[in-house]
């Protein structure tokens, strides 16, 4: 019996190949050296051709040179953290690109002079929110309190309601966060209710500012109470509430989650948020307020280590100036559509795999509007593939239920229905062919 090895190809040869030369321009010499080693590895041991190197090193290529891979998102939660949140509109994409290069990100062309940096994202912020009197932005919201605590209340204290000392996720928590940049917390109420007369008790000349902080990843049910921002409002102290999610206007299907226009209209002298939930952009921490409070912010040492990058200022404008994001598409999604879209998907799946059409319940995710249900519909499939369509190309998540896989298409643009359709013909494919070992 011939040895393999010896039939096996130079790497040089392989590397000859026009696919991936192309390939190697686009990727980068390493990547697509590692894919070539890989296969010649496995032509040596026999398991493939030699005729066949070339084609399993191309085949086995990244789609970039990231190891992100893109996911489809059928879980039913609009805004996923573990998938990275808020997806980008095709605009924001578009001005990625474009940020890419050389840009004017601090330069004036018309002067030739240095320019205010990402002016027109700014601008265009504040125009969405016409109650700021200025607006800053930092690399994302836990960011923009930190500054707001550095700048107003370091030495001093904050005065916060206990039922809003919050985790904001992997084990980070509110209070740490805030004690970290030197201030002390004055914490006011119980875990489930606080009174205006707390705060009132609480404010003295020692106080940098009253913290409200939006619970946007649990509710509190049953014997509480609160204290609106117009109510806290009229102590004599700095108001400053984080409403978390980025929400900038109301949405009707979100009558209970807090926004920034409302939020100031109500007296806050600063709000924060997140730029990629709610609002649908980058990751960034958006400031809203006074003109003195956000230049104060906006001045200090602590501002520019958390500034955001080029490539953000673009996606902010263009999430702020273009046409709806996939988050507010997904918000704004009407059941009856979705439930045409499955059973389309069900239909092609015929003889394939037992796919059924069956009603489920979305959720917004990200830490914004918990306990809000979104009323979704979902393809119901085998939970055998769960794992298979995780580590397909490309990947699809969904959400176990009831013994069943339930791929839920609120997320899921329209245009993925097809490569959603493919990734499970593959997937239930690979079930049987394991099946029959």
């Amino acid at each position: 019996m011939t040895d393999p090895r010896r039939a096996t190809p130079r790497t040089d040869q392989v590397l000859s190949d026009v696919r991936l030369v192309d390939a190697a321009a686009r990727l980068g010499p390493g990547i697509v050296k590692d894919a070539v080693s890989g296969a010649l590895e496995s032509c040596r041991s026999g398991d493939i051709a030699p005729e066949d190197v070339a084609d399993v090193a191309h085949a086995s290529l990244p789609q970039a040179a990231t190891g992100l891979r893109t996911v489809v998102n059928a879980t039913g939660v609009v805004v996923h953290t573990n998938l990275g949140r808020a997806p980008l509109s095709p605009a924001a994409i578009n001005a990625l690109t474009l940020a890419a290069g050389t840009t004017d990100l601090e330069l004036d062309l018309l002067t030739g002079q240095r320019g205010r940096r990402g002016r027109s994202a700014l601008d265009a912020l504040a125009r969405a929110v016409p109650e700021a009197e200025s607006v800053h932005v930092v690399n994302n919201g836990a960011a923009a309190l930190a500054l707001a605590a550095a700048v107003l209340a370091s030495g001093k204290n904050i005065v916060i309601a206990r039922g809003e000392l919050v985790e904001i996720g992997d084990g980070f928590r509110i209070p740490e966060l805030l004690e970290s940049v030197g201030v002390t917390l004055r914490e006011v109420g119980t875990t489930n209710r606080v009174r205006f007369s707390d705060y009132e008790r609480a404010v003295d000349e020692g106080t940098g500012f009253v913290l409200k902080v939006h619970p946007s990843n649990f509710v509190v049910t049953g014997f509480t109470s609160t204290v609106s921002v117009q109510e806290l409002s009229r102590l004599p102290a700095r108001l400053v509430v984080d409403i978390g999610s980025g929400l900038l206007a109301a949405r009707p299907r979100l009558p209970d989650e807090p926004n920034a226009r409302d939020t100031l209209r109500d007296g806050a002298d600063l709000v924060t948020a997140s730029g990629d939930k709610l609002l649908g952009g980058p990751q960034c921490g958006l400031v809203l307020g006074t003109a003195e409070l956000v230049e104060r912010l906006r001045r200090h040492p602590l501002a520019r280590a958390l500034r955001v990058d080029k490539l953000t200022v673009a996606a902010l404008e263009a999430t702020l100036t273009g046409p709806p994001t996939p988050v507010a598409i997904a918000l704004d999604a009407d059941p009856t559509h979705l439930q045409l879209r499955a059973e389309r998907i069900a239909d092609q799946l015929a003889g394939v795999v037992k796919a059924e059409v069956v009603q489920s319940m979305a959720a917004v995710g990200g830490g914004g509007a918990p306990g809000v249900d979104l009323p979704s519909v979902a393809v119901a499939v085998s939970q055998r593939l769960a794992g298979l369509l995780r580590v397909g190309k490309p990947p699809v998540v969904g959400r176990l239920d009831g013994g069943c896989l339930l791929l839920d298409l609120i997320a899921v643009p329209a245009e993925q229905d097809a490569l959603l359709t493919e990734a499970v013909r593959r997937a239930a494919a690979d079930d049987r062919s394991d099946g029959d070992h």
